[in-house]
């Protein structure tokens, strides 16, 4: 037995409060080394005479990759107190008990040894909203999605889709477009529109803010907006916008005065600024978002500039009713800050969504106090370097999106952000080299992954782009130049999405196999109620494969409704880059 693999601390993901009952436990061990587990466990109270009532109860392994198994359990503690270790059994039949102080040949009779999860307070759960779990989500850049008022257009506004995207042109979009687009959006089955920055501001990504309070007039005024909102709220489609609180835009009032009065300013403090007199060109001698002088970054201690954002968040809330807040640059933001701005954003609209941009591993700010998700890139990596490069294997998928069930608790998964692309990366399209059917494979894996997902802008007709500015062309309206067979299909699957449990957040997810040889994948959503089996062939090659948990059941496949009947053998042919969506009956 490996018992330097065995892992597990009394901290999230590890141990946490899945609702007011439940606690969920996850243990770690090394990959096929053990049989068996079982979680010892009871209230640190109960005691007869001098001994400890403990329970067990056999945790379910959750999952594996080539280095680790998962194992996992749920408990509902009687008094909402818990002190618990675990007995594992290897595949040679020894067995160890282990606890917060080391591992024993058999349970230590002083409880004082083993972990301890002190009470399930309800205010501890992470909560975030419940809506977010069936939301599916559509970025938009809203100067390039539709020109509806050419009104508004800036100075120089060219033809809409005249030319390729620059840095600095402009072709015009605006809220009267999005608004002339809503039942589109609706009939493709959005619930959900991500707007990147609306705010007025000197570039056309608007990530360089000019002032946090007022609408870029080239995309309306503050009527309009709300419009806007309330047209999205008739057909249950949500609204979240932008917020870039990491840095503000050259043009920003505070700023100017530092530039202008130096010393003497009295926003000299809302900035991090390492000398005078400052420099606003070249490599800036101020803190800025990485070095780009025209994005100095904000002072967010300081109480001036916390009370400006804090009145920012809840400013759009109160008067235009929006549904949430995507965070740009979050995790430069100090914690501190992010905990106010939740407590404001909560009681403002306690069903808001709080969503950070953040990259990598962001367990510290999803502990219920600051974010609610965290825009997803370790599921956007690994499913676009499977499907759209074709860089790594299905087991390294397998192990990827398997290590990314287990970094967060399974109710903070439950809302993570997954996205495929965006106005920051080449478009999915492109980076699959124009093949459409690696395209539609991505979108069924994230259709039916676990999290509400996003679609950028256009992807569903076929649009192109590699990297910004790229990737933010002008969205395509005239119909002979959309593919319509991939909006179907997009389509369908937010249906499949919407109207099958299982399909969506309300299945459970887990591979069952991942072969190299033939790029294949199969995987199950579960519900107490329903089982979905996938089966996604990533290859040009057809495969066989082989299923047992299919053997002996007769199901439909959800994309043909066709019936099947299966053998004990349970083989199912695949033709290239083809896919099934058995539904056991």
């Amino acid at each position: 037995m490996f018992i330097e693999a065995i892992n597990h601390r009394a901290v999230n993901q590890y141990v946490y409060a899945r609702d007011k009952e439940t606690v969920e436990i996850l243990l770690e061990t090394k990959k096929d080394d053990i049989e068996s587990v079982e979680l010892i466990f009871a209230d640190p109270y109960d005691f007869k005479g001098d001994k400890w009532q403990y329970n067990t109860i056999d945790m379910t392994k959750s999952g594996s990759t080539k280095r680790i198994d998962y194992w996992k359990i749920s408990v509902k503690p009687e008094f909402r107190r818990l002190r618990y270790g675990f007995r594992l059994t290897d595949t040679e039949k020894t067995q160890v008990v282990f606890t917060e102080r080391g591992f024993y040949d058999t349970p230590p009779a002083d409880i004082g040894n083993f972990f301890c999860f002190p009470y399930l307070h309800e205010l501890d759960i992470f909560q975030a909203p419940d809506w977010v779990k069936d939301t599916v989500w559509y970025q938009i850049f809203p100067e390039r999605f539709a020109n509806g008022d050419a009104s508004l257009n800036p100075d120089g506004t060219l033809p809409w889709g005249s030319t390729d995207p620059t840095p600095t042109n402009f072709f015009g979009g605006d809220f009267q477009g999005v608004i002339n687009h809503l039942d589109y959006l609706q009939e493709l089955g959005i619930t959900g529109i991500y707007f990147t920055p609306i705010f007025k501001a000197h570039s056309n990504h608007k990530y360089d803010t000019i002032d946090y309070f007022e609408i870029d007039p080239q995309f309306g005024d503050k009527e309009t907006f709300k419009e806007l909102v309330r047209e999205c709220h008739k057909r249950g489609i949500k609204v979240m916008l932008d917020a870039v609180f990491n840095h503000s835009g050259y043009y920003f009032e505070p700023f100017q005065d530092v530039l202008n009065n130096q010393e003497e300013s009295r926003y000299k403090e809302w900035f991090h600024l390492w000398e005078f007199p400052v420099k606003a060109e070249g490599h800036p001698n101020y803190d800025a978002f990485g070095f780009v002088a025209s994005m100095p970054k904000l002072n967010t201690s300081n109480p001036e500039v916390k009370k400006y954002l804090l009145d920012v968040a809840r400013y759009w809330i109160e008067e235009f009713d929006i549904d949430g807040w995507r965070l740009d640059v979050a995790n430069e933001v100090d914690h501190a800050f992010w905990r106010d701005f939740r407590n404001v954003v909560k009681t403002a609209k306690p069903g808001a969504y709080i969503l950070g941009e953040i990259w990598h591993d962001s367990m510290p700010w999803l502990q219920g106090d600051q974010f609610d998700a965290v825009m997803n890139y370790p599921f956007t990596n690994s499913a676009v370097d499977f499907f759209a490069k074709q860089e790594i294997t299905a087991e390294d998928f397998a192990d990827n999106l398997t290590g990314i069930l287990h970094m967060y608790p399974a109710n903070v998964n439950e809302v993570a952000f997954n996205l495929l692309d965006s106005h920051d990366t080449p478009r999915i399209l492109t980076v699959a080299n124009d093949n459409k059917q690696l395209v539609k494979l991505l979108y069924l894996f994230q259709l039916s992954f676990t999290g509400t997902p996003c679609i950028y802008y256009g992807d569903e007709i076929g649009m192109t782009g590699g990297g910004d500015p790229g990737c933010r062309a002008c969205m395509i309206w005239a119909n002979e130049k959309q593919d319509q067979r991939l909006f179907s299909f997009v389509q369908k699957l937010i249906q499949l999405r919407k109207t099958i449990p299982a399909f969506g957040n309300k299945g459970t997810f887990r591979f069952l196999a991942a072969d190299n040889e033939s790029n294949t994948i199969v995987y199950e959503k579960a519900t107490v109620d329903e089982k979905l089996i996938f089966v996604i062939n990533n290859s040009k090659n057809k495969s066989k494969v082989t299923v047992k948990e299919l053997a002996n059941q007769t199901a439909e496949d959800l994309f043909t409704d066709e019936t099947f009947t299966f053998t004990e053998e349970a083989a199912i042919s695949v033709e290239p880059y083809g896919y099934f969506c058995f539904k056991i009956s």
